[in-house]
């Protein structure tokens, strides 16, 4: 098998050259009952329920603001990734929780802070229906080949 020329390659990592992931939700984000509002490189923004996501206290479950943020932020890093033929690997996510929820629907929101060729980084914004921020999170992707 022969190496790939850089002609090839160049249309490998070509934007145009590569469809667009689309997000499918997992198991545990239908569990969540998360929806999805937008979809692209630019921003991705879900909701889900407060109901069904709460801790013992009753308050939103801190575990499912987390899990849900690392999803978004991982899907805004996949469909990046998708661009080049890629796709993403968590490697590091932190959160910081500002104030909780006991009602209604929070909506997530993803936002690049850097779309490298290797690494993305993205700010994950977790709002109530207020609009008052309820988490700031920040995740890291690795970009890697697809394995077929």
């Amino acid at each position: 098998m022969s190496a790939a020329s850089p002609k090839d390659a160049a249309v490998e990592n070509h934007p145009d050259a590569h469809e667009l992931w689309k997000i499918t939700l997992g198991e545990l984000d239908e569990k969540m009952g998360v929806k999805i509002l937008e979809e692209s490189v630019e921003r991705v923004v879900a909701t889900m329920p407060v109901e069904g996501n709460r801790q013992s206290f009753g308050l939103l479950h801190g575990g499912a603001s987390l899990a849900v943020g690392e999803a978004v932020g991982s899907w805004a890093a996949v469909i990046h990734a998708s661009t080049m033929g890629k796709t993403a690997v968590g490697v590091d996510v932190s959160a910081t929780h500002h104030r909780s929820a006991r009602e209604g629907q929070v909506t997530i929101t993803a936002t690049p802070i850097h779309l490298g060729g290797t690494l993305t980084t993205h700010e994950v914004v977790i709002t109530n229906e207020a609009g008052q921020r309820l988490c700031t999170m920040r995740i890291t992707n690795l970009l890697m080949r697809r394995h077929k």
